[in-house]
Order: structure tokens, then sequence, then C-alpha cells
């Protein structure tokens, strides 16, 4: 019996949007932060979770369809700010502007592949995790004012299955396949 994957459907930056997005890190380094490497930056649209050889197959057509029936499209990262909120920050979050065309594409994916859906789905990108434990022994004032306007704006071409490996060191991501916004 093959191991599950563990599969999710992302969007990938271009190199040059992940060196300027990790070029903010710089403003934090006071933060006890995990800062995600320049690889694993990503825009999660679906986490499938884990997958068999036979449905990773299956979620590939799929993707490879939804992806026919996009075309490319600008997307912009526009704020840092704590993630999930900033009375217990966990993470530092890039936010996306919810253009339609990644709300539609978000919600094709969804759709389409029966994912759990997301109640309120908050287009980001992970810049980092907060070191929970180094956290606990701060008190939330002492803790950076983490709340910049950005511009960072990149092509969306393409939409990747990928996969996620737990590792001791953290996630590792690996692209299983890409497929092309071809309308």
């Amino acid at each position: 019996m093959m191991k599950p994957h563990r599969v999710f459907i992302a969007i990938n930056l271009s190199e040059e949007a992940k060196t300027k997005l990790l070029a903010y890190q710089e403003h934090w380094l006071e933060l006890p932060a995990k800062w995600t490497s320049k690889e694993n930056l990503h825009l999660t649209l679906a986490f499938l979770g884990n997958t068999s050889d036979q449905e990773l197959e299956k979620v590939c057509d799929v993707v490879r369809q939804i992806g026919e029936w996009h075309k490319p499209f600008s997307v912009e990262f526009t704020k840092i700010v704590y993630g999930l909120s900033k009375d217990a920050p966990k993470m530092i979050w890039a936010l996306i502007e919810k253009s339609p065309e990644l709300l539609e594409l978000q919600k094709d994916v969804m759709s389409t592949l029966h994912a759990e859906e997301e109640q309120n789905f908050i287009p980001h990108l992970t810049l980092a995790r907060l070191r929970a434990f180094e956290l606990s022994r701060m008190e939330l004032e002492e803790l950076p004012d983490v709340n910049a306007e950005i511009s960072v704006s990149f092509e969306v071409k393409s939409i990747e299955v990928m996969e996620s490996k737990l590792r001791r060191s953290g996630s590792e991501y690996t692209v299983i396949q890409s497929f092309m916004l071809k309308r």
C-alpha cells in the first residue's frame, strides 16, 4: 500500500515576487519567527489532505481542466499583517487583494474538487510562523506592530497540484504537476 500524499492546490509566485516579499523580514528581525523559505512560498487555493495515487491522478485531470477555463491574471499583495488574528498571532501573512479572477479560480477549484469549503477565503501567503514557546514568554504589547502597506504584484499563469511532506525542520512542498491557465 502506497503512503497517501498530503495534497493541495496552489499558485506559485514569480521569483521576483518571492524575493520582494522575503525582503520584508528585515523589518521584523526581533520577532521569534521561522521565516518561510523562498521555495516554499505559495498561495493555497484548496487543501485536499491525504490522497491516494488513484485519487491524485483524478485531481490532476480536474486541475488541468480548471486551468483551461481561466485566463492568466495579475494579483497584488497589499499588506503584511499578523496571521489569523492580531490578538492571538501565530503567523505573519502577506495579504492579497481579492480580485474577481482569483476568487473565481478558487471557487472553481473548491467546487470541482469538492474540497472542504473555507467559510471565508482570505487570500494570503504565510511569510513566517511565530515560535509559540518564545511568543508565550512575551506580552502582547511587546510585540512589534506588523501592519505594512505593500505593493508586490505578479502574473498568475498556472496552478499547481502540490504535495506537503512534514519534516522535523518543517513542511517541505513539491510541485506534482503544473497546469497553464489557457482560456
